[in-house]
């Protein structure tokens, strides 16, 4: 994985780290932007579990003043503040397919437009996906496009579970013994 990390940290490409919850995908996310030509620019993170469905289109990619009720300023989105550095989706499995949509048009073309604008904005962003689901199996159920699926599974990282890498417990307790002492 750190070999992975240190030759994709300077590329373009779209990564898709997979792995049980806790065992570090936004960490690597990090590792993957602040060790690459990005690292001076913004990390910008959103856990799209964490979104509810009627919110998640306008906190990544913003709104317009008067889009909808309560819409009373623009709001720029996690895709525009991430503007030549990178966009975590963290469990991105959870989207729908209409938001899935949407990403993956930006994915092809590098723009977007606000809800409720009608002027494009290009953005530079290079995006890191992750998800505890799987993937494979939520296209054959219908609930993820196999299109946006390939689109970020350009470099796929698994990362297994500590259970499965006990030689990292060591490491692991050194770490935090500095950082908590």
């Amino acid at each position: 994985i750190f070999k992975v990390i240190k030759q994709i940290a300077n590329s373009k490409s779209t990564v898709l780290i997979m792995g049980e919850s806790g065992t570090g995908k936004e960490l690597v996310s990090r590792a993957i932007h602040y060790n690459g030509n990005r690292r001076n620019f913004p990390f910008v993170t959103i856990n799209c579990a964490a979104i509810p469905e009627t919110l998640i289109e306008s906190e990544l990619f913003g709104y317009e003043k008067g889009a909808f009720t309560n819409a009373v300023e623009r709001k720029v989105g996690r895709f525009e503040l991430a503007h030549e550095g990178t966009l975590f989706l963290d469990e991105i499995g959870e989207l729908s397919l209409v938001t899935q949509a949407k990403i993956l048009r930006f994915l092809e073309e590098k723009e977007f437009t606000r809800v409720g604008g009608s002027k494009t904005i290009k953005v530079d962003v290079r995006l890191i996906c992750a998800t505890n689901k799987d993937l494979t199996r939520l296209i054959r159920n219908g609930t993820f496009r196999e299109d946006l699926f390939y689109r970020i599974n350009v470099v796929p990282i698994v990362l297994p579970p500590l259970r499965d890498r006990k030689e990292d417990i060591p490491l692991l307790i050194d770490h935090f013994i500095k950082k908590y002492s």
